[in-house]
C-alpha cells in the first residue's frame, strides 16, 4: 500500500469467539439456546424472572474457562502491540478473549460477562462465580442487586462518545465476525466512510451491510485476521 493508515479502529463480533468454541447468541430460530431475547437480553427479563437470566449468564461465564483465544485474537494482539499509530479495538462480544490474548486498548461496547454490576451502588466488580439473587454486591453489600454487567436490548452500549469520535478520526475501520444486524454497531461503517476512511470486512459471509465496505474478505477469521495483520505490519517496516 501507498501509505498505511495512522489511525485504526477494529470492530469484532461472535464470529471471531465463535472460532474459539463459544457458541453465537442469534440461532436460525431467533432464539437464544432454546430462549426468547425478551426472557433473557432485556431489563424487563431479569426484572420477572432474575433466576433464568442469572442461569443463562452463569453458564456463559462458566464456559469462558473452557475456551482460548484463537489466532484471530492474537493476531490483533499483535497488532495493538506494534503498530506505530493509534489503535482502538471496540468489541460487540462479553466474553474475556480478547483480554487474555493481550488486548488492551479494548471497549466493551455490549458489557462483560466477567463482572457483575450492582444497581444499588453503581459499582462494577470483577467476576468468575455464579451471580445467584443471594449473592452480595463485594462493594456496598446489598443482596439481590448485582446483575451481569451486559447491555441489554433497550440500554444504552458504553462508551458510544468514545467510539463515535475515534470513528470520525480514523483512517481506516475494520469490520470483523459481525452480522451487521445490531445497531448502533452496524452503523459505524457508514460514520467511518462518510468521514473517509477506508473500510473493510472480514466474515465467513457477507454481512447485511456489506455493500457499504470498500474490500471484503470472505473465510474465516483465524486465517484472514492474521494474514492481515502480517500485511499490515510489513507495510510499516
Amino acid at each position: 500500500m501507498d501509505q498505511y493508515p495512522a489511525r485504526i479502529v477494529v470492530l469484532t463480533g461472535a464470529g471471531i469467539s465463535a472460532e474459539s468454541g463459544l457458541a453465537t447468541f442469534r440461532g436460525e430460530d431467533g432464539l437464544w439456546e432454546g430462549h426468547r431475547v425478551e426472557d433473557v437480553a432485556t431489563p424487563e427479563a431479569f426484572g420477572r424472572d432474575p433466576a433464568l437470566v442469572h442461569k443463562f449468564y452463569n453458564a456463559r461465564r462458566a464456559q469462558l474457562a473452557e475456551v482460548e483465544p484463537n489466532a484471530a485474537h492474537l493476531a490483533l494482539a499483535r497488532l495493538e502491540a506494534e503498530w506505530p499509530g493509534a489503535f482502538l479495538l471496540v468489541t460487540q462480544n462479553v466474553d474475556n478473549l480478547h483480554e487474555r490474548a493481550g488486548s488492551k486498548q479494548l471497549i466493551h461496547m455490549h458489557g462483560e460477562n466477567s463482572k457483575a454490576w450492582c444497581i444499588a451502588c453503581d459499582r462494577r466488580s470483577p467476576w468468575s462465580a455464579p451471580i445467584g439473587e443471594d449473592s452480595p454486591c463485594p462493594e456496598c453489600r446489598a443482596v439481590g442487586a448485582l446483575r451481569p454487567d451486559i447491555v441489554w436490548f433497550g440500554e444504552m452500549p458504553y462508551d458510544m462518545d468514545r467510539i463515535e469520535e475515534a470513528l470520525r478520526d480514523c483512517d481506516l475501520f475494520v469490520s470483523i465476525g459481525t452480522s451487521g444486524a445490531v445497531y448502533p454497531a452496524a452503523g459505524f461503517v457508514q460514520t467511518a466512510r462518510y468521514c473517509g476512511a477506508r473500510t473493510l470486512e472480514m466474515n465467513l459471509e457477507p454481512s447485511i451491510g456489506s455493500i457499504y465496505f470498500g474490500e471484503s474478505r470472505i473465510g474465516r477469521a483465524g486465517e484472514l485476521v492474521p494474514a492481515w495483520v502480517d500485511e499490515l505490519l510489513a507495510a510499516t517496516s
